[in-house]
């Protein structure tokens, strides 16, 4: 899974990867996962594997856009509201009726939105172009049915005239029978939902959404609404690379957190596997002496099944320069091992692992919108040499410039939550002035 021989130290000294490495390697290693039929409402946010063909045409039938008469253009001709067309109504047509009434000449048919346009009729005038059969000015709605005891029956007045067609939703203007309704390669989202029901497909053929697990590692970790005892912080990376799973596309389960112990570790990340598509971890990946992550996964490898084991690397970047890359499990699950600073983490989730879950659901947009805007700031942004940074931001589309939010530091979440954007300062750069052109990250 992983490209662990190129990262082979050189003349003594590690290997310092880039991004845009890091990334490809990942991207290269993991594949679409294998397409299976799903019920329509399991399939939503789906990629469909498959061009899906109209059975039959939408609508089915000739039908009426509103509520009114079904009429003969010849006999409403000439109408006003001084002298308006008498017909005799012969009965009710509602949407699902069966059976249809013929409209003959001086006849109509009250008709719903929706119901089909009964023989003989050629056109709909509005209920509120008639008197709605209660005699006197036009009505506002239709009559209930049976009103007066004497239902669909009777008289009524038309004040105004109507062309052939008018009012009329005509067999397969929607879609026609045999028309392409979705192609292969389709997101599906409510409207594509809606379309495959209307052409009554009750499933479709699609790469499933990944399941991904998201652990956080360390002793000090504690869940949200327990008491904090000294030394111990709560856990919020796993709440948030959770959320960020399932806003990529993915369905997320999150593991608690799991203390410094690399046998616990390693013997939870194996029991998630049966679950997994994806393993996702934060915190433990760098040289620290409790690096629990390292050092549970450094030389777990799969022994009998060639190209597993995970790589951890040094990335030039900040945040995130820690970060482990590779495949577990007799199934070669990518795991992804993130840093674990908040900052470092979320950025790095956004960097490398939304991605490759959208290349796991098969998407083609597997990268966030990138944009370029102007950096307003009250001074200069500093950044390491030889590093890409990625600062926090808030994006002003209308103005197309971007504002930083809080320090560089990896640890400040609550700038991260008033974020929309990651600002990028490319390696050579040291010092971003005011007023310069740059590239930003959306992620809001």
């Amino acid at each position: 899974m992983s490209s662990t021989a190129e990262s082979v130290p050189a003349a003594g000294h590690e290997r310092l990867w880039s991004v845009d490495d890091h990334l490809a390697d990942i991207l290269a290693a993991v594949h679409p996962l294998d397409p299976i039929e799903l019920q329509l409402p399991d399939a939503q946010g789906c990629v469909l594997v498959e061009d899906v063909t109209v059975p039959v045409a939408l609508p089915p039938f000739d039908n009426s856009s509103m509520d009114g008469y079904a009429v003969r253009t010849a006999d409403v001709a000439g109408a006003t509201d001084e002298f308006p067309a008498v017909l005799t109504v012969i009965g009710d047509v509602a949407a699902g009726s069966g059976a249809l009434p013929e409209v003959g000449p001086g006849q109509a048919a009250r008709i719903m939105t929706g119901a089909p346009l009964p023989p003989g009729a050629e056109a709909v005038v509005p209920v509120e172009w008639t008197d709605g059969g209660a005699g006197g000015a036009a009505a506002i709605s239709m009559r209930p049915a049976g009103a007066g005891g004497e239902g669909a029956s009777g008289e009524v007045r038309v004040f105004r005239s109507a062309e052939a067609r008018a009012h009329v939703r005509s067999r397969g203007s929607d879609v026609r029978a045999g028309d392409l309704a979705l192609e292969a390669g389709t997101v599906l989202g409510p409207p594509q939902i809606g379309l495959l029901a209307a052409i009554g497909r009750g499933s479709v053929r699609v790469r499933p959404r990944p399941r991904v697990v998201v652990l956080s590692t360390g002793s000090e970790l504690i869940q949200p609404g327990e008491d904090l005892g000294e030394g111990q912080i709560y856990d919020s990376n796993s709440f948030a690379l959770t959320a960020a799973a399932r806003d990529a596309g993915a369905i997320a389960y999150r593991v608690g957190a799991v203390t410094d112990d690399a046998d616990t570790l390693r013997a939870t990340i194996e029991d998630q596997l049966i679950r997994a598509d994806m393993v996702v971890t934060t915190g433990g990946v760098s040289v620290g002496a409790y690096d629990v992550v390292k050092e549970a996964l450094s030389s777990v490898g799969d022994e009998d099944e060639p190209g597993g084991g995970v790589d951890f690397r040094k990335l030039a970047m900040q945040p995130g320069k820690p970060q482990g890359f590779g495949s577990i499990g007799p199934e070669h699950t990518p795991l992804l091992a993130l840093p674990g600073n908040p900052v470092s983490s979320y950025v790095s989730f956004e960097l490398f692992v939304r991605p490759a879950i959208r290349a796991l659901m098969g998407r083609k947009d597997v990268h966030r919108p990138v944009v370029r805007a102007t950096l307003t700031a009250g001074t200069a942004l500093s950044s390491p040499a030889g590093r890409r940074q990625f600062l926090r931001g808030t994006y002003d589309a209308e103005g197309s410039t971007i504002t930083p939010v809080g320090g560089a530091g990896s640890h400040l979440i609550a700038a991260l939550a008033h974020a929309d954007a990651l600002i990028v300062i490319p390696e050579e750069s040291v010092s971003v002035e005011p007023g310069t052109e740059v590239d930003v990250v959306l992620i809001g």
